[in-house]
């Protein structure tokens, strides 16, 4: 690995402009949330369990793109196919199953139907093993039946183990079953909460000590404080899903747009904050992505969307969120890593963001203050300290147009290493690294340039280029 001395360093892609001066004080006083081993996680559609072989022991490449995003962490199955899959214990998977490469659902018509087997679960149990992740899975509440689904939670139970099983998920965006044909349109909460006390109460049956989480919406967050305050005995955490933008046919939802920040998302976080007060219970953002319906073409699949990500993640744990799994699968615009045993996995620009965080790893947040920014906006900055007790900075600059000069202040250490995250340009599909170094097969990494950034006065000095990303660590 290549040193490089000086946080001014610029690479070939930086720019000369003149930078916007910008400080950032950190208070390591001021502890703010933490951020647990399993924070990080991936979401994929249920309908993947109908391939054996794609959650496998045998899938060494995609458990290794998982390991490298850390060694703990959480797989969530479910998606809309959540509802249009059918467990039975009878079934062996078809020739066709075999191949199966299931995507994002786009949500343009009813899924096809997909059937688990207990083929798909022993491989599932095996996958994990590899991964070291626990697993968070659905269970059809939409089209299946109480019976059927403690018939599956029973295996699955007996097969993942319950040292490994998170929760169980009944149904999946149920405030949107009034949508897509699957309840009435007079389907509401009160509606869902008896669906939902059925299906548990006969999984619990089967089942006595089956762990759960929910509701799983989609966007009414009017629901969870009900869900919370009904279920709150009978859950480990509350769950629900967030979309920065779409759909992908919406021509204002753009890079431009997915940098800035998200009102939506700011109004909702309140709301969880609200939730977590009021009952206590943990909060998980369990699928959430840039765009829905599968993401979009030239912003979900390029460099901007690994800085959305990795800003996201640090958004939702300074909110006091217990972790975070970003929805994919397939070929998927906006999955983090892509592909098919087959054909194998590379890692999406995406995936880069994830990456970053895990670099940085598990701990306590703290006080990270930005002043003198206002000709960049866009520049987000979170301050850690580690579990080994090093302390890191995550920035994001997801300025298009400005260059920032970063005067970072209230750190004690005579001098700091930084790892970049970056592309030629915010649009780049491809040529991605993080420390000077790209993904490999299998999800292996491993930095090739670490600049040295010395202090002065009690102060360091960062320069970052336009879209970029970097991550500080100070012994």
């Amino acid at each position: 690995m290549a040193f490089a001395r000086g946080g001014l360093a610029q690479t070939a892609s930086q720019t000369t402009s003149s930078p916007v001066r910008v400080g950032l004080s950190v208070d390591a006083s001021a502890l703010g949330h933490t951020i647990p081993p399993d924070y990080t996680g991936l979401s994929y559609e249920q309908a993947q369990m109908a391939n054996p072989n794609y959650f496998s022991g045998a899938n060494t490449q995609l458990a290794g793109f998982l390991r490298t995003l850390g060694r703990q962490g959480v797989l969530r199955i479910g998606g809309n196919t959540s509802e249009y899959t059918f467990w039975n214990r009878h079934a062996k998977p078809t020739a066709a199953d075999e191949h199966l490469a299931a995507g994002p659902d786009k949500g343009h018509h009813a899924a096809a139907r997909e059937v688990i087997t207990p083929e798909a679960v022993n491989n599932l149990s095996e996958f994990l093993d590899k991964t070291g992740w626990k697993l968070i899975y659905g269970l059809n509440l939409g089209k299946g039946t109480p019976e059927n689904a403690a018939d599956e939670a029973a295996y699955v139970m007996e097969t993942i183990g319950a040292d490994r099983l998170l929760a169980f998920q009944l149904g999946n965006e149920p405030d949107l079953f009034y949508r897509n044909g699957i309840r009435p349109a007079s389907y509401d909460f009160a509606a869902y909460a008896g669906d939902w006390q059925r299906f548990f109460t006969a999984i619990r049956k089967r089942v006595p000590n089956a762990p759960f989480a929910g509701p799983d919406t989609a966007y009414n967050t009017k629901w969870l404080v009900p869900f919370a305050d009904k279920f709150k005995h009978d859950v480990k955490f509350i769950s629900s899903h967030y979309y920065a933008e779409g759909p992908p046919t919406d021509p204002s939802m753009t890079i431009e747009r997915l940098m800035k920040p998200n009102p939506r998302l700011l109004g909702e976080t309140a709301g969880l904050k609200q939730v977590e007060a009021d009952t206590g219970l943990p909060f998980r953002l369990t699928e959430t992505n840039s765009c829905y319906q599968g993401g979009k073409q030239g912003v979900s699949d390029t460099f901007a969307a690994a800085l959305w990500a990795g800003d996201l993640m640090y958004q939702q744990a300074a909110a006091g969120s217990t972790g975070i799994n970003f929805h994919g699968g397939g070929y998927g615009w906006y999955t983090p890593v892509a592909g098919t045993p087959e054909d194998g996995f590379i890692a999406r620009p995406e995936y880069y963001g994830m990456l970053l965080f895990a670099q940085a790893g598990a701990g306590q947040l703290l006080g990270a203050k930005l002043t003198d920014n206002s000709a960049a906006p866009l520049l987000t900055a979170y301050a850690l300290r580690g579990t080994d007790g090093r302390t890191r900075i995550a920035l994001f600059n997801k300025n298009l147009d400005a260059d920032v000069e970063v005067a970072i202040s209230g750190v004690a250490s005579p001098s700091g290493t930084v790892l970049r995250l970056e592309a030629p340009r915010a649009d780049d599909t491809t040529d991605v690294t993080f420390g000077g170094a790209p993904v490999g097969a299998s999800g292996s990494w491993s930095p090739l340039v670490q600049e040295y950034v010395p202090g002065h006065s009690g102060q360091f000095v960062l320069h970052m280029r336009k879209a970029s990303g970097a991550l500080l660590e100070f012994a």
